[in-house]
Protein backbone atom coordinates (compact mmCIF):
# COMPACT_ATOMS: atom_id res chain seq x y z
CA UNK A 1 0.00 0.00 0.00
CA UNK A 2 2.77 2.56 0.99
CA UNK A 3 4.89 1.99 -2.65
CA UNK A 4 1.04 2.38 -4.11
CA UNK A 5 0.86 6.00 -3.45
CA UNK A 6 4.30 6.59 -5.10
CA UNK A 7 2.21 7.68 -8.25
CA UNK A 8 -1.05 9.39 -6.09
CA UNK A 9 1.26 11.56 -4.50
CA UNK A 10 3.31 12.54 -7.56
CA UNK A 11 0.23 13.27 -9.32
CA UNK A 12 -0.81 16.04 -6.30
CA UNK A 13 2.59 17.08 -6.56
CA UNK A 14 2.50 17.82 -10.31
CA UNK A 15 -0.74 19.52 -9.50
CA UNK A 16 1.68 22.17 -7.05
CA UNK A 17 3.77 22.82 -10.03
CA UNK A 18 6.82 20.51 -8.83
CA UNK A 19 8.48 19.34 -12.09
CA UNK A 20 8.24 16.21 -12.41
CA UNK A 21 11.94 15.64 -11.94
CA UNK A 22 12.36 17.29 -8.76
CA UNK A 23 9.46 15.40 -7.17
CA UNK A 24 11.57 12.14 -8.16
CA UNK A 25 14.80 14.48 -6.81
CA UNK A 26 13.21 15.57 -3.13
CA UNK A 27 11.76 11.70 -3.45
CA UNK A 28 15.34 10.27 -3.05
CA UNK A 29 16.61 13.21 -0.96
CA UNK A 30 14.60 13.35 1.75
CA UNK A 31 14.24 9.74 2.03
CA UNK A 32 17.98 9.76 2.17
CA UNK A 33 18.16 12.59 5.03
CA UNK A 34 15.84 10.66 7.11
CA UNK A 35 17.76 7.36 7.09
CA UNK A 36 21.38 9.13 7.30
CA UNK A 37 21.74 9.06 11.17
CA UNK A 38 20.40 5.25 11.59
CA UNK A 39 23.17 4.36 8.44
CA UNK A 40 25.84 6.04 10.61
CA UNK A 41 24.79 4.81 13.84
CA UNK A 42 23.76 1.12 12.90
CA UNK A 43 26.51 0.84 9.75
CA UNK A 44 29.12 3.50 9.81
CA UNK A 45 31.84 0.61 10.54
CA UNK A 46 30.45 -0.90 7.12
CA UNK A 47 30.54 2.60 5.52
CA UNK A 48 33.90 3.42 6.37
CA UNK A 49 35.40 -0.10 4.84
CA UNK A 50 33.69 0.17 1.72
CA UNK A 51 36.16 -0.87 -1.00
CA UNK A 52 36.71 0.54 -4.35
CA UNK A 53 34.61 -1.90 -6.08
CA UNK A 54 31.44 -1.23 -3.89
CA UNK A 55 31.87 2.28 -4.79
CA UNK A 56 31.89 1.82 -7.85
CA UNK A 57 28.65 -0.32 -7.85
CA UNK A 58 26.99 1.99 -5.41
CA UNK A 59 27.59 5.18 -7.91
CA UNK A 60 26.30 2.48 -10.45
CA UNK A 61 22.87 1.74 -8.57
CA UNK A 62 22.21 4.98 -7.88
CA UNK A 63 21.94 6.23 -11.49
CA UNK A 64 19.64 3.34 -12.38
CA UNK A 65 17.97 4.18 -9.73
CA UNK A 66 17.84 8.14 -10.57
CA UNK A 67 16.65 7.04 -14.22
CA UNK A 68 14.36 5.04 -12.84
CA UNK A 69 12.17 7.89 -11.06
CA UNK A 70 12.39 10.40 -13.77
CA UNK A 71 11.47 8.26 -16.13
CA UNK A 72 8.29 6.85 -14.47
CA UNK A 73 7.08 9.98 -12.64
CA UNK A 74 7.72 12.24 -15.90
CA UNK A 75 5.46 9.61 -17.60
CA UNK A 76 2.64 10.23 -15.05
CA UNK A 77 2.84 14.00 -16.83
CA UNK A 78 1.34 11.90 -20.24
CA UNK A 79 -0.58 8.99 -19.68
CA UNK A 80 -3.00 7.30 -16.96
CA UNK A 81 -1.33 5.86 -13.39
CA UNK A 82 -2.33 2.80 -14.22
CA UNK A 83 -0.96 2.30 -18.06
CA UNK A 84 2.05 3.97 -15.82
CA UNK A 85 2.37 1.91 -13.02
CA UNK A 86 1.23 -1.42 -15.00
CA UNK A 87 4.53 -0.98 -17.31
CA UNK A 88 6.61 0.48 -15.05
CA UNK A 89 6.35 -2.82 -12.92
CA UNK A 90 7.18 -5.26 -15.84
CA UNK A 91 10.38 -5.69 -14.19
CA UNK A 92 10.53 -9.28 -13.43
CA UNK A 93 10.53 -10.11 -17.06
CA UNK A 94 13.05 -8.41 -18.27
CA UNK A 95 15.18 -9.59 -14.82
CA UNK A 96 14.35 -12.76 -16.40
CA UNK A 97 15.47 -12.00 -20.07
CA UNK A 98 19.06 -10.58 -18.34
CA UNK A 99 19.53 -13.25 -16.76
CA UNK A 100 19.48 -15.23 -19.58
CA UNK A 101 21.53 -13.03 -21.84
CA UNK A 102 24.29 -12.19 -19.39
CA UNK A 103 24.36 -15.35 -16.99
CA UNK A 104 23.05 -18.03 -19.84
CA UNK A 105 20.40 -19.12 -17.24
CA UNK A 106 17.36 -20.43 -19.47
CA UNK A 107 14.12 -19.47 -18.79
CA UNK A 108 11.09 -22.06 -17.76
CA UNK A 109 8.41 -22.66 -20.14
CA UNK A 110 5.93 -20.36 -17.13
CA UNK A 111 8.26 -17.82 -17.77
CA UNK A 112 8.48 -17.54 -21.56
CA UNK A 113 4.73 -18.08 -21.23
CA UNK A 114 4.69 -14.96 -19.15
CA UNK A 115 6.73 -13.00 -21.03
CA UNK A 116 4.54 -13.69 -23.64
CA UNK A 117 1.41 -13.14 -22.22
CA UNK A 118 2.91 -9.67 -21.27
CA UNK A 119 3.75 -8.40 -23.81
CA UNK A 120 0.97 -9.21 -25.77
CA UNK A 121 -1.19 -6.86 -22.56
CA UNK A 122 1.76 -4.15 -23.45
CA UNK A 123 0.59 -3.98 -27.06
CA UNK A 124 -2.79 -3.55 -25.72
CA UNK A 125 -2.01 -0.82 -23.34
CA UNK A 126 -0.37 1.02 -26.07
CA UNK A 127 -2.97 0.42 -28.78
CA UNK A 128 -5.42 1.10 -26.42
CA UNK A 129 -3.89 4.56 -25.13
CA UNK A 130 -3.20 5.86 -28.14
CA UNK A 131 -7.03 5.73 -29.02
CA UNK A 132 -8.24 7.01 -26.08
CA UNK A 133 -8.23 10.31 -26.56
CA UNK A 134 -8.83 10.34 -22.60
CA UNK A 135 -5.55 8.59 -21.46
CA UNK A 136 -3.33 11.48 -21.20
CA UNK A 137 -1.73 14.70 -23.02
CA UNK A 138 0.44 11.94 -24.82
CA UNK A 139 -0.27 8.48 -23.65
CA UNK A 140 2.47 6.74 -26.25
CA UNK A 141 5.42 8.80 -24.62
CA UNK A 142 4.32 8.09 -21.11
CA UNK A 143 3.94 4.94 -21.66
CA UNK A 144 7.55 4.39 -23.08
CA UNK A 145 8.71 6.12 -20.53
CA UNK A 146 7.29 3.90 -18.02
CA UNK A 147 8.83 1.24 -19.77
CA UNK A 148 12.40 3.04 -19.95
CA UNK A 149 11.51 3.16 -16.05
CA UNK A 150 10.92 -0.52 -15.28
CA UNK A 151 14.29 -1.30 -17.65
CA UNK A 152 16.50 0.83 -15.53
CA UNK A 153 14.36 -0.55 -12.02
CA UNK A 154 15.50 -3.87 -13.58
CA UNK A 155 19.64 -2.70 -13.83
CA UNK A 156 19.38 -1.08 -10.09
CA UNK A 157 18.09 -4.51 -9.07
CA UNK A 158 20.86 -6.54 -10.85
CA UNK A 159 23.46 -4.51 -9.28
CA UNK A 160 21.70 -3.76 -6.04
CA UNK A 161 21.92 -7.11 -5.40
CA UNK A 162 25.62 -7.81 -5.25
CA UNK A 163 26.07 -4.71 -3.00
CA UNK A 164 22.88 -5.27 -0.64
CA UNK A 165 24.77 -8.70 0.04
CA UNK A 166 27.76 -7.17 1.25
CA UNK A 167 26.28 -4.31 3.01
CA UNK A 168 24.00 -3.61 6.09
CA UNK A 169 20.68 -2.50 4.98
CA UNK A 170 20.58 0.80 6.26
CA UNK A 171 24.19 1.85 4.64
CA UNK A 172 22.87 0.22 1.09
CA UNK A 173 19.66 2.13 1.09
CA UNK A 174 21.45 4.95 2.58
CA UNK A 175 23.61 4.93 -0.22
CA UNK A 176 21.73 4.32 -3.62
CA UNK A 177 18.49 6.90 -2.52
CA UNK A 178 21.87 9.49 -1.77
CA UNK A 179 24.12 8.99 -4.67
CA UNK A 180 20.62 9.09 -6.97
CA UNK A 181 19.45 11.77 -5.17
CA UNK A 182 22.67 13.63 -5.77
CA UNK A 183 22.52 12.59 -9.66
CA UNK A 184 18.78 14.16 -9.96
CA UNK A 185 20.19 17.09 -8.10
CA UNK A 186 22.78 17.76 -10.87
CA UNK A 187 20.20 17.21 -13.51
CA UNK A 188 17.94 19.27 -12.14
CA UNK A 189 20.18 21.75 -12.23
CA UNK A 190 21.42 21.43 -15.43
CA UNK A 191 18.49 21.72 -17.16
CA UNK A 192 17.00 24.46 -14.55
CA UNK A 193 14.42 23.03 -13.18
CA UNK A 194 13.91 24.83 -9.86
CA UNK A 195 13.91 22.68 -6.92
CA UNK A 196 12.42 25.28 -3.96
CA UNK A 197 10.16 27.80 -4.16
CA UNK A 198 7.11 25.49 -3.58
CA UNK A 199 3.93 25.58 -1.72
CA UNK A 200 3.48 24.19 1.72
CA UNK A 201 0.98 21.86 0.07
CA UNK A 202 4.02 20.12 -2.10
CA UNK A 203 6.24 19.92 0.70
CA UNK A 204 4.08 18.08 2.39
CA UNK A 205 3.11 15.98 -0.60
CA UNK A 206 6.74 15.39 -1.02
CA UNK A 207 7.56 14.63 2.44
CA UNK A 208 4.98 12.17 2.11
CA UNK A 209 6.35 10.42 -0.54
CA UNK A 210 10.20 10.16 1.26
CA UNK A 211 8.70 8.87 4.28
CA UNK A 212 5.60 6.22 2.48
CA UNK A 213 6.22 5.32 -0.59
CA UNK A 214 10.14 5.68 -0.33
CA UNK A 215 10.91 4.57 3.20
CA UNK A 216 8.15 1.96 4.04
CA UNK A 217 7.99 0.61 0.89
CA UNK A 218 10.79 0.39 -1.16
CA UNK A 219 12.84 0.04 1.98
CA UNK A 220 10.11 -2.77 2.78
CA UNK A 221 11.05 -4.43 -0.22
CA UNK A 222 14.78 -4.27 -0.07
CA UNK A 223 14.69 -6.08 4.04
CA UNK A 224 12.51 -8.36 2.85
CA UNK A 225 14.90 -10.26 0.58
CA UNK A 226 16.77 -11.43 3.47
CA UNK A 227 13.42 -13.51 4.80
CA UNK A 228 11.50 -14.42 1.42
CA UNK A 229 12.37 -15.66 -2.07
CA UNK A 230 12.42 -12.95 -4.54
CA UNK A 231 10.08 -14.69 -6.56
CA UNK A 232 7.38 -13.91 -3.73
CA UNK A 233 8.78 -10.60 -3.66
CA UNK A 234 8.25 -9.99 -7.21
CA UNK A 235 4.50 -11.37 -6.94
CA UNK A 236 3.99 -8.80 -4.10
CA UNK A 237 4.94 -5.90 -6.26
CA UNK A 238 1.87 -6.90 -8.51
CA UNK A 239 0.04 -5.35 -6.24
CA UNK A 240 0.90 -1.49 -7.05
CA UNK A 241 -0.39 -0.92 -9.66
CA UNK A 242 -3.67 -2.55 -9.03
CA UNK A 243 -4.33 -0.15 -5.94
CA UNK A 244 -2.94 2.46 -7.59
CA UNK A 245 -4.83 2.50 -10.57
CA UNK A 246 -8.21 1.71 -7.86
CA UNK A 247 -6.82 5.25 -5.76
CA UNK A 248 -6.73 7.18 -9.51
CA UNK A 249 -10.22 6.23 -10.34
CA UNK A 250 -11.73 7.16 -6.99
CA UNK A 251 -9.69 10.19 -6.45
CA UNK A 252 -8.85 11.14 -10.38
CA UNK A 253 -11.55 9.73 -12.00
CA UNK A 254 -9.14 8.16 -14.42
CA UNK A 255 -11.72 5.56 -15.84
CA UNK A 256 -10.41 2.22 -18.00
CA UNK A 257 -11.18 1.43 -21.53
CA UNK A 258 -12.14 -1.80 -22.38
CA UNK A 259 -8.57 -2.51 -24.04
CA UNK A 260 -7.08 -0.57 -21.77
CA UNK A 261 -8.65 -3.24 -19.01
CA UNK A 262 -7.63 -6.03 -21.14
CA UNK A 263 -3.84 -5.26 -21.56
CA UNK A 264 -4.05 -4.19 -17.62
CA UNK A 265 -4.89 -8.07 -16.78
CA UNK A 266 -2.95 -9.92 -19.45
CA UNK A 267 0.15 -8.17 -18.25
CA UNK A 268 -0.23 -8.80 -14.69
CA UNK A 269 -1.06 -12.28 -15.68
CA UNK A 270 2.03 -12.63 -17.26
CA UNK A 271 4.28 -11.48 -14.77
CA UNK A 272 2.61 -13.49 -12.30
CA UNK A 273 3.37 -16.51 -14.45
CA UNK A 274 7.12 -15.24 -15.23
CA UNK A 275 7.20 -14.94 -11.25
CA UNK A 276 6.44 -18.57 -10.63
CA UNK A 277 8.11 -19.86 -13.06
CA UNK A 278 11.30 -18.46 -11.70
CA UNK A 279 14.05 -20.74 -11.02
CA UNK A 280 15.82 -20.83 -7.65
Amino acid sequence: MAVSFGAIFARFAQAEGVPSLAVACWRLGLAALVVTPIALWQSGHALARINCRQGLLALAAGFFLALHFGTWITSLEYTSVASSTALVTTNPLWIGLASFVLFGERPSRMMLGGIALSFGGSLLIFWSDSQNTGAGSNPMLGNLLALVGSWCFSAYLLIGRRLRAGLPLPAYVWLAYGVAALFLAVVNGGSGSPLSGFSLTAWAVLAGMALGPQLLGHTAYNWSLRHVSATFVAVVTLGEPVASAAMAFVIFGEEFAPLQFGGFALLLAGIYLAARGEKS
